[in-house]
């Protein structure tokens, strides 16, 4: 294989057509240099100069050489900004996971940034429940999990970003739907919607815990596969669903979203990512969010 700085040195003294020149260009000696153009010429089995008395000059097969290799200086220079700009996080890629409640709350604006600030970073996004989450981290499909309210793993590191209200979404004709305020309490006789049903655990675990500990054993639950789902059951009367407050930021048909008296129904997004992905990337896009999150507060 031919080395590299033969290479340059053959670009040298091809573009100053003298030594001497070159020797001086590259900061060596004459002699080595036109050692090494030599023994350039005796592995490539082709003589790339002319050499006159008092000059010389590319032959054919010098002038398409020079021609190929740089192209191949070029690539090489370029191979080597794009490796540098990945390793200080200017270029590369992310995988981000993400619950799908995300996208109503901070997520969206911790994107925008991100992309403002890296542009050159390719964002893959895909939207997962907790569980799913979970085991893409572990099995390295994605780089970050955005899940509500956390992932717990011994591989995984888990960053808080941001806590908000839990509220209920009611049907619009329904009683419910004229009340300011609703206590947990309150929905004993409601059919309760809860999301996902599989895999576990997962979002509905976390209420079914604020309900158990606001005393609310639920008479009916009724499971769907996600919150948009659970809205849209809401909307057609089969029950009541407690859903993040920033879900209700957005209108929905046939729905009503309501307060709930217990300030201890809360919910939270998290970071996380594993233990050994030290990607600067990764980084990056959770001290970008972070500061997203403080300034939201």
């Amino acid at each position: 294989m031919i080395d590299i700085r033969k290479l340059q040195y053959f670009v040298a003294v091809a573009e100053e057509l003298h030594v001497g020149r070159a020797a001086e260009r590259l900061g060596i000696a004459q002699p080595p240099l036109s050692r090494q153009i030599q023994a350039l010429e005796k592995e490539l089995g082709a003589q790339l100069f002319h050499r006159g008395r008092s000059a010389i000059s590319l032959t054919q097969a010098g002038e398409r050489f020079l021609e190929r290799v740089n192209g191949i200086i070029a690539d090489l220079e370029d191979a080597h900004m794009e490796a540098r700009r990945i390793a200080q996080g200017a270029e590369g890629r992310l995988r981000i996971g993400f619950v799908g409640t995300a996208t109503y709350g901070i997520l969206p604006n911790v994107l925008k940034s991100f992309r403002n600030h890296y542009p050159r970073v390719s964002l893959s996004l895909n939207p997962m429940n907790n569980a799913a989450l979970r085991r893409a981290l572990i099995r390295h499909e994605i780089d970050i999990a955005v899940a509500r309210p956390a992932i717990e793993d011994p591989e995984i590191v888990s960053r808080h970003l941001v806590t908000e209200p839990l509220i209920l979404a009611v049907p619009d004709t329904g009683p419910l739907a004229t009340r300011a305020t609703v206590s947990i309490a309150d929905l004993e006789d409601q059919p309760l919607i809860f999301y996902p049903e599989r895999p576990r655990p997962s979002f509905a675990d976390h209420v079914l815990e604020i309900c158990a500990r606001a005393g609310l054993e639920p008479a009916e639950r009724v499971f769907a596969m996600d919150y948009q789902t659970a809205i849209s059951l809401v909307s057609i009367e089969v029950g009541v669903s407690i859903v993040p407050a920033s879900v209700g930021e957005t209108q929905r048909r046939s729905v009503r979203f309501v307060k709930l008296a217990e300030d201890f129904a809360t919910t939270g997004l998290s970071l996380n990512h594993r233990i050994d992905n030290q990607a600067i990337q990764v980084q990056n896009f959770i001290n970008l969010a972070m500061r997203v999150a403080k300034r939201a507060i």
